[in-house]
């Protein structure tokens, strides 16, 4: 771990799960197997002296069975506009690579993962607000995914409902639920819809999870 780095994403994450998704509450999954693509856009971040703010990247993962059992499957998605420099960085920081091990949510779910598909170079088109729960994605060729607000039943409003990990998290401490729906093509290959999100911070250094309470603001990654 030669190299100081921080990694601040504001994170979109859709998965197959119902709107309980058992990696947050310590239960099994919802269908017995897991399927997830996490799209982000970086608000701060470096990997040494190469910046990496206002990159997009995407990580899109598949195990047979829990994540706990193995045999996963991951493939990254790194914003074209990134030089050299920079996409070896954030490749790196996604990977799970150059960070106390299973110190974050990359180096836990590297660790679950035996099929790693080729990193990609694509642009990533991501518009996302924390507060209204609603966002678009498109990597062309690769996934479309759109998130929205719970809505309740009763009043027909939007139903507003947040989750705290103030300890015992390498992911995040505060998010943001909704639901989405989510196709992705190509090697990974997965289809869900009305199924679990969650908004949150991606706030990792070199040593792992950084615990900084977020100020919700809106926010735009493109």
């Amino acid at each position: 771990m030669a190299e100081k780095w921080l990694f601040k994403s504001e994170t979109y994450d859709n998965c197959n799960c119902a709107v309980n998704c058992g990696c947050q509450f310590n239960l099994p999954s919802t269908h017995g197997y897991c399927q997830s693509a996490f799209v982000g856009n970086i608000v701060e971040g470096h990997f040494g002296d190469t910046r990496l703010e206002g990159l997009n990247w995407a990580g899109l993962f598949k195990w047979p069975g829990e994540i706990a059992d193995g045999n996963g499957k991951r493939q990254i998605v790194i914003d074209e506009r990134a030089d050299e420099a920079q996409r070896s960085a954030l490749e790196t920081i996604i990977s799970g690579g150059a960070c106390a091990p299973l110190s974050n949510l990359f180096a836990v779910f590297a660790s679950t993962c035996t099929d790693f598909c080729e990193t990609l170079f694509l642009p990533i088109e991501l518009e996302a607000d924390f507060e209204a729960r609603t966002a678009s994605v498109d990597i062309p060729g690769v996934m479309t995914s759109k998130g929205r607000p719970l809505i309740n039943k009763f009043s027909g409003e939007p139903f507003h409902i947040a989750f705290a990990r103030p300890s015992g998290s390498f992911e995040f401490t505060y998010a943001e639920i909704a639901q989405g729906s989510t196709t992705v093509t190509g090697d990974m290959d997965m289809a869900y819809e009305d199924s679990w999100v969650h908004f949150c911070i991606h706030h990792f250094n070199q040593d792992g999870l950084v615990r900084e309470r977020p100020r919700l603001t809106n926010w735009l990654g493109s």
